[in-house]
C-alpha cells in the first residue's frame, strides 16, 4: 500500500504471560476490511488476566497480538466499503460474529472462546488485536465517531474530550447491551449490583443517561460516598450479605423494575443478587451480565414464578447497541471524561507493556489506562 511502511510494531504473545514487542508485516487490506492506524488502545483491569490466560477462557491460538478496544484513523478501506472511508476516526470494537453464522462469536484480542468454529473465526479473520501500531479490522467492527462533536471546543458546540477519553465507549456499549436487553425505560428504577468496578461504574453512568433511577450497591462505603458525590441522583446501599437486611435497604427507595447483576467470578455464592431480586415488582426483569460461576441462579424459583420475573442472560451487545451508545454520548446525556468521573490515569508505550498490565490491575473504577501510538 502506497505510503505505508512494510512493517509495524506490535506486542506479540507467544504463550500465556509471555510476549515481546516485535516488528511484524503490515497487513494487506482485503474485501470486508479496513486498515486503521491506532491512536490509543484500552488496557482494562482484566487485560493482565487475559495476557496471562489466568483461566481457560483467555487461552489464545498463539502467537497472537492481544488487545481489545482501540481507536484510530482509517488509512485504507476495502473495495466494498460504503461507509468507512480513509481519514475517519473510528472505534475498533472487539466483539465479533461470523458473517455466515451469527451464533459463532468471540472477543477479538481477548478470547476465541471454545468451539472449533469460534477458533477458526479467530485465526482466520481477527488473529491480531489492537496492541499494535496498525490493525486490520472487519468493517463491521468499526464505528465512526463525530470528531468535531466529541473533540471540539465547547464554545463551538463540542464536548472538549480527548481521543483516549472515547475509549470508554467500548465499555459503555457492553453494559448498554445488557440494559437494552431488559428494555430499561426512563423513569424506571434499577438496582446495579455491585455498583463498584470498572464495568459496573459504566453501568451506573449509562443507566443514568437513559433516564433511569439507579440504586448502586457495594460493600465499600468510601466508594459509595464518592459515587454519590459524583452522581447525586444515585441512591446507594452498603450491603452486608444478610439477605433480609439488604433486601429491606434496597427496597426503601420505592418500586424496583429491574436488576443488573455485574458480579465478577469471585462473587460466586454472594447473596446480593438474591436480595436485589427480592425487591422486584411484578413482571420485573433481571439481566445477568457479570461473570458469576454459580451452578444455579440464586433467586428462589417460587419468587420467579409468582412475580412473573424475566431472567435475561446477555453476552456483549448487538451491533445497533454500539451505534446507539455513541449517539447517546454525542447528545451529551452520557458523560465521558472528567464529566463522567473518569480520569486518564496512565499512558504507555508498547515497550512498557509489563508495567502497563501491572498498573491497570491496581486502578480504580474511575481510571482509564491505555497504550498511546
Amino acid at each position: 500500500m502506497a505510503g505505508l511502511p512494510e512493517k509495524m510494531r506490535a506486542l506479540v504473545a507467544t504463550a500465556p504471560g509471555t510476549g515481546s514487542v516485535e516488528e511484524i508485516p503490515m497487513p494487506a487490506v482485503q474485501y470486508g476490511s479496513a486498515l486503521v492506524k491506532l491512536d490509543a488502545s484500552l488496557i482494562h483491569n482484566a487485560a493482565k488476566q487475559a495476557f496471562d490466560a489466568a483461566n481457560p477462557f483467555f487461552k489464545m491460538p498463539y502467537p497472537v497480538v492481544p488487545g481489545a478496544h482501540g481507536i484510530g484513523r482509517v488509512v485504507a478501506a476495502g473495495p466494498d466499503a460504503v461507509l468507512i472511508k480513509e481519514g475517519q476516526l473510528v472505534l475498533v470494537a472487539s466483539f465479533t460474529r461470523a458473517r455466515d453464522d451469527p451464533n459463532v462469536q468471540n472477543l477479538w484480542g481477548v478470547s476465541p472462546l471454545f468451539t472449533p468454529q469460534t477458533i477458526k473465526l479467530y485465526t482466520s479473520l481477527i488473529r491480531n488485536g489492537v496492541y499494535a501500531e496498525y490493525v486490520l479490522s472487519p468493517l463491521e467492527n468499526l464505528y465512526v465517531v463525530d470528531e468535531a462533536r466529541f473533540l471540539g471546543d465547547p464554545a463551538q458546540g463540542g464536548l472538549g474530550l480527548s481521543i483516549p477519553d472515547l475509549l470508554h465507549l467500548h465499555i459503555d456499549a457492553v453494559v448498554y447491551g445488557g440494559l437494552r436487553s431488559i428494555d430499561l425505560k426512563a423513569g424506571e428504577r434499577i438496582i446495579i449490583t455491585p455498583g463498584s468496578g470498572f464495568f459496573s461504574m459504566a453501568a451506573v453512568t449509562v443507566a443514568l443517561a437513559m433516564g433511569a433511577d439507579v440504586v448502586a450497591t457495594s460493600r465499600n462505603a468510601d466508594f459509595l460516598a464518592a459515587l454519590k458525590k459524583l452522581h447525586p441522583r444515585v441512591d446507594t446501599v452498603q450491603t452486608t450479605g444478610d439477605v433480609a437486611a439488604d433486601s429491606k435497604a434496597l427496597a426503601a427507595f420505592g418500586p424496583v423494575e429491574a436488576v443488573l447483576d455485574m458480579s465478577p467470578p469471585w462473587a460466586t455464592g454472594s447473596k446480593v443478587l438474591t436480595s436485589a431480586a427480592s425487591t422486584l415488582r411484578q413482571y420485573g426483569r433481571v439481566c445477568l451480565l457479570g461473570g458469576r460461576m454459580d451452578e444455579s441462579i440464586p433467586i428462589p424459583h417460587g419468587e420467579i414464578l409468582l412475580k412473573s420475573l424475566r431472567i435475561q442472560g446477555q453476552f456483549m451487545y448487538q451491533r445497533d447497541d454500539h451505534f446507539r451508545i455513541i449517539r447517546l454520548a454525542e447528545s451529551g446525556l452520557l458523560k465521558l471524561g472528567r464529566a463522567g468521573g473518569y480520569q486518564l490515569a496512565g499512558s504507555f508505550g508498547l515497550d512498557q507493556f509489563q508495567e502497563a498490565y501491572e498498573k491497570s490491575t491496581k486502578g480504580s473504577s474511575w481510571d482509564i489506562f491505555y497504550f498511546k501510538f
